[in-house]
């Protein structure tokens, strides 16, 4: 059974742990360890985890497979004009393959069908192999980008939306 339970303040801990995890494992064959680390601390600071559930637009939620941790879901409403963002969706090595991607995906549709948005919009590193689960779920590429995200490393990614 799938569930999507929204965190709090209280589960930044399990959040970070979750984000650790997973991206060693989704990254590792893409970027390097040092960008890897680099992202991890900018991206998944206590302060800057903090700040995302302050904001009342931003959530998180963690994606349970019979309730166990199996990763987590990141999504902002009104980022731009009717528009959400998805920012982050990560499943655990062993959890991927079992359908979970997609029911999350699914659930983000959802929550921002619930919003006056009507398109989603993410970032994917060119080099990853999640961008076929996104095109499989109704996601095309509208641009490409190259980011600079600071300490001399970038973000070279497809830009990609899916519209209601």
């Amino acid at each position: 059974m799938v569930e999507f339970i929204k965190a709090a303040e209280k589960d930044i801990p399990l959040l970070q742990q979750l984000a650790e995890k997973s991206w060693n494992a989704a990254y590792r064959n893409i970027l390097p360890q040092d960008q890897i680390d680099y992202m991890l601390k900018e991206m998944y600071s206590q302060q800057e985890i903090s700040d995302q559930l302050k904001n009342p637009n931003y959530h998180y939620y963690f994606i349970l497979n019979n309730g166990s941790a199996a990763g987590f879901i990141g999504f902002e409403f009104h980022y731009e004009k009717d528009t959400a963002k998805l920012h982050r969706i990560y499943l655990l090595e062993e959890f991927k393959g079992k359908g979970l991607g997609k029911k999350a995906i699914n659930f983000l549709k959802e929550k921002v069908a619930e919003t006056s948005d009507r398109r989603i919009i993410l970032n994917v590193n060119k080099d990853n192999p999640a961008k076929k689960i996104y095109e499989s779920q109704g996601f095309s590429v509208f641009a490409e980008g190259i980011f600079d995200i600071g300490n001399g490393y970038v973000m070279d990614d497809y830009l990609m939306e899916y519209r209601f």
